[in-house]
């Protein structure tokens, strides 16, 4: 076992240092606590370690400077997305704002920071679970006034296990992969109407909820997919090794690659009891639509930090995320169940009908809420109305997003029975068990 000192006395004791954790970390120590951050796998190992497409604009909210050098693997890119293998797509020229990000190294600049605004940070630590106000870990216990379990599904489960359900599980993979061809690799995209460097993107390809993004990248063929296996439908690996198959006279090994599961679902309705609270996936602060839990992650440390310095703890925290951030969660997540039940010829046809646009899609990719000016909507009638069940679908679940917004905005900041009367009727407007 690794000899690992930790202080007997921290503010903030916080289990798991990858994205969520370590910007915690940072954000807290920053703001003058005594923090300690701790993680089962060396630091080096915390947290996705693959390529990630992060909204610039959440760096800005959080309050973290814009990924730059090799941190920023690209810059936003045009993207074409296609309902499945068939023709029928829609471009995104602008305004989606996804930067692709080296998680990795994203981390490493958080750990860092955190180091030097005075946080305790230490891998191969073992967490046994919490006792009153102490964390007892396998190389001792620290007292903390708050502990923040920032672990993920298969982590410390602090307040029990909060792993959803398997048609909540969001199995991802990326790859990057050798270009042995790259004039047969241009000819595949110009086939396809898409010049080299720009982002392919295979929506519903084994159908429901299921992607496949392709780029080429110097070199190199990054790829990226999920799916959710308890649907029927193939892991995001198997999905990557059978593109890379069918196209291997351009398609080489893989130098790099990572899986994980991403947990979809509403976000966890109550976030803290007593001293502890979740964080980042253990928290399910992860936007269902496209399963990124990253920028969210991230906005999610920076208000648990703030409530924390300005004294409102752990239940300030809760309240203020849930009202500020969690509407926006659940309603994409009832987009997210909405769009497992479409077939790829569904998607075609809500592609034709103008329902899946670039003026619907640039809201998903920002984690935003969707937005159209009248005139937009009104373009939209004449196609739309020729898909009266599909417009019919869709309006149902555009409403049930909007209640569950207004719903979220109303959290009880109250322990007890109205909170658990709140997530109850949260539960019905989502058609889903608390």
């Amino acid at each position: 076992m690794t000899n690992v000192t930790l202080p007997s006395r921290a503010d903030v004791a916080i289990v798991g240092v990858g994205t969520a954790g370590a910007a915690a970390a940072l954000f807290c120590a920053e703001a003058g606590l005594r923090v300690v951050a701790l993680d089962r796998a060396p630091l080096e190992r915390a947290g996705a370690q693959w390529l990630n497409a992060v909204p610039a604009h959440l760096f800005d909210r959080a309050g973290l400077a814009r990924p730059t050098g090799a941190e920023l693997e690209s810059p936003p890119l045009v993207m074409h997305l296609f309902a499945g293998r068939g023709s029928e797509h829609v471009v995104v020229r602008s305004g989606h704002d996804a930067l692709e990000v080296d998680m990795a190294l994203l981390v490493r600049r958080l750990q860092d920071g955190a180091r030097e605004a005075g946080a305790t940070l230490a891998g191969n630590v073992r967490v046994l679970g919490v006792e009153g106000t102490s964390l007892r870990t396998e190389h001792g216990t620290v007292e903390a006034d708050s502990i923040i379990d920032a672990s993920g599904l298969a982590g410390a489960q602090l307040l029990g296990a909060m792993r959803p359900p398997p048609q909540d599980l969001c199995v991802a993979a990326q790859e990057v992969r050798v270009l042995r061809d790259r004039g047969a690799a241009e000819a595949f995209f110009r086939n396809r109407g898409i010049p080299p460097g720009e982002l392919l993107v295979h929506m519903g390809l084994a159908g429901g909820y299921s992607v496949l993004n392709v780029r080429l990248s110097g070199e190199h063929v990054a790829l990226l997919s999920g799916t959710i296996p308890a649907s029927g439908y193939p892991t995001g690996r198997a999905l990557i090794e059978e593109f890379a198959q069918e196209h291997s006279t351009w398609i080489g090994e893989a130098v790099r690659s990572g899986a994980r599961a991403i947990p979809l679902g509403r976000p966890v309705d109550v976030l803290t009891r007593g001293r502890i609270a979740l964080l980042g996936d253990s928290a399910r602060q992860v936007f269902s639509a496209h399963g990124s839990g990253i920028g969210a992650g991230l906005v999610a440390a920076r208000v648990l930090a703030e409530e924390l310095s300005r004294g409102r703890g752990l239940d300030g925290y809760d309240v203020r995320w849930h009202r500020e951030h969690g509407g926006l969660l659940a309603a994409y997540d009832a987009f997210r169940r909405f769009s497992q039940t479409l077939t790829v010829d569904e998607v075609a046809r809500l592609m034709r009908a103008g329902l899946i646009d670039a003026a619907t899609v640039v809201p998903a990719m920002r984690l935003e809420a969707p937005s159209l000016p009248p005139g937009a909507l009104l373009s939209k009638t004449p196609a739309a109305l020729r898909e009266p069940r599909l417009l019919g679908r869709l309006a149902k679940v555009a409403a049930r997003m909007n209640l569950l917004r207004l719903a979220y905005s109303q959290h009880p900041s109250r322990e007890g029975v109205p909170r658990a009367h709140w997530a109850r009727g949260v539960a019905r407007i989502a058609g889903t068990s608390t």
